[in-house]
Formats: structure tokens, C-alpha cells, sequence
């Protein structure tokens, strides 16, 4: 390996447990744990509400349960997308 490469990868070594590098890429990236909550909060509220879907079908309540979890993901990533870009454009540090 050349020098340039190891250099690269003793920045991601010396970070070796899973636990900081989890929480080093959701300080990085706040809204995509955010989005994957919603998202299994919606899938959780959906099942639960399985039962009590009343003379549903079925197929219409999982097609209802899929847009409300999917409109939540987007969100979330565009709410992501919009904070990267303000913190880059709008809260540029000055050089």
C-alpha cells in the first residue's frame, strides 16, 4: 500500500467499536436515524392497527400503511437534505 491509502484508513481504524462509529455517522447525518424511527414507528402503529381495520381489505390497509411509512422516510431525508444545505450555504463558516 502506498502511503496515501494508509493514511486514509488509520483515520477510520483508530474508531474500531461499532458504537462510536454509529454515533459518529448520526452526528454527521442526524435525519436518517430520525427517519428510520419513523419509519418502524409507522410499521409498528400499522400492524397494531391490523386488527381493528374494521370491513378493510387488507390490501388497502398495507397500501395505506406503505405510503404513510415511505411519506415519512422522504421527509425525513429531504428535511436532512435541506438542514445539510442551509449549514453548508446559509452557516458557511468564513475562510
Amino acid at each position: 500500500m502506498s502511503s496515501g491509502q494508509e493514511s486514509v484508513f488509520s483515520e477510520y481504524e483508530t474508531d474500531t467499536s461499532q458504537t462510536s462509529k454509529l454515533l459518529r455517522k448520526f452526528k454527521e447525518t442526524p435525519f436518517v436515524p430520525i427517519g428510520m424511527a419513523g419509519f418502524a414507528m409507522v410499521v409498528g402503529y400499522g400492524l397494531y392497527k391490523l386488527k381493528h381495520r374494521g370491513d378493510m381489505k387488507m390490501s388497502l390497509h398495507l397500501i395505506h400503511m406503505r405510503v404513510a411509512a415511505q411519506g415519512f422516510v422522504v421527509g425525513a431525508i429531504t428535511c436532512g437534505v435541506l438542514y445539510s444545505m442551509f449549514r453548508e450555504y446559509v452557516m458557511k463558516p468564513k475562510e
